[in-house]
């Protein structure tokens, strides 16, 4: 039995932690909000994220960040924009034993970094996992089967999640490739985002596929500009995490896209949605393909949409009317 700490009471945050619990672990969710871990505890589940999953009474809750102290493996299970704060305040409980991972996905605006190389930068450790892949928490507490990634620089710290978190219903892949388990998982939230607004447009599957097979090789190449391994877009957390992103409802940011698709406006969406990765991921993403020199047209089209007022049909058409050249693959 391991002593895990996992930051976030959020649905997967808590998905991970009913996950752990089943096999056996001590297990301590933390949140910054009193009021979040006093709904769960008062209604037995997480009634907005995971309704009809029962939260055990053996998994603690807590406000209180210094709970990391002492315990095997802590886990980030926040949104990216509050990653690096939560990293900075979780650092003073760190020791250099404990075991790191990241299930966030994205980038952060500004330094344009992953997660993993934001939590680096505030907690200094040579044991940092990320677990990323096809997974949405509705089903991963339900104990539906799935596949997923830990991938690491460190093969004896992915091993140990790979251990100690998979079981009959969650199987663990190794990786050593980071940045591209990353990338991978960031930016197929920004194809999601695409995908929803042409279903809220009303078109079809023709147009699903085209973005869905264009936006893994946008992906990839912008990967591989940083340096990841172009194989594994073809993975798990390459066009696994963008099949299950793209076509689910559990997804937020393609309801989200729907809704903009619909005539909403983007801000409005992400208010009616909740945390939307891809919104706040598209702006990083473009501005490292920029910084990179690296073509994105998707994610260009997505930006204007996004943050520059401009018109879904007509993205979509600049997007169709570019000059006709050879596939690409």
């Amino acid at each position: 039995m391991a002593k895990i700490v996992i930051l976030g009471s959020g649905g997967f945050g808590l998905s991970l932690a009913i996950m752990a619990e089943h096999c056996g672990h001590d297990v301590t969710v933390w949140s910054k909000f009193q009021s979040e871990i006093d709904d769960i505890r008062s209604h037995g589940e997480h009634v907005q994220k995971l309704p009809g999953v029962p939260v055990s009474e053996s998994i603690a809750m807590t406000s209180d960040i210094s709970c990391v102290k002492g315990c095997e493996v802590l886990i980030f299970g926040i949104p990216s924009s509050f990653v690096r704060d939560v990293a900075k305040a979780a650092s003073p409980y760190v020791d250099d034993n404990m075991v790191i991972v990241n299930t966030g996905k994205g980038l952060e605006e500004g330094s344009l970094k992953t997660l993993s190389e934001v939590i680096k930068e505030e907690i200094h450790t040579d044991k940092l996992v990320v677990l990323s892949g096809p997974s949405h928490a509705e089903e991963l507490a339900r104990c539906v089967p799935t596949t997923i990634v830990a991938a690491s620089e460190n093969h004896d710290a992915a091993e140990l999640v790979q251990r100690e978190f998979g079981n009959s219903y969650l199987r663990i892949y190794l990786n050593d490739d980071v940045k591209g388990c990353e990338i991978g998982g960031a930016l197929k939230n920004i194809i999601a985002l695409c995908v929803g607004i042409c279903d809220g447009l009303g078109y079809g599957d023709n147009t699903k596929a085209a973005l869905m097979t264009r936006g893994i090789h946008e992906i990839a190449r912008l990967g591989k500009a940083c340096g990841a391994n172009i194989a594994t877009f073809s993975g798990l957390t390459g066009i696994g995490d963008l099949i299950v992103t793209c076509t689910s409802m559990h997804s937020r940011n393609r309801r989200a896209g729907i809704l903009i698709g619909q005539g909403v406006s983007p801000e409005e969406a992400v208010e009616r949605v909740g945390t939307v990765e891809g919104y706040f991921c598209c702006k990083a993403a473009y501005d490292l393909s920029r910084r990179l020199g690296i073509e994105m047209p998707i994610t260009e089209q997505l930006n204007e949409v996004l943050f520059n007022g401009g018109d879904v049909r007509l993205a979509l058409g600049a997007l169709m009317n570019r000059p006709q050249n050879y596939e690409e693959i």
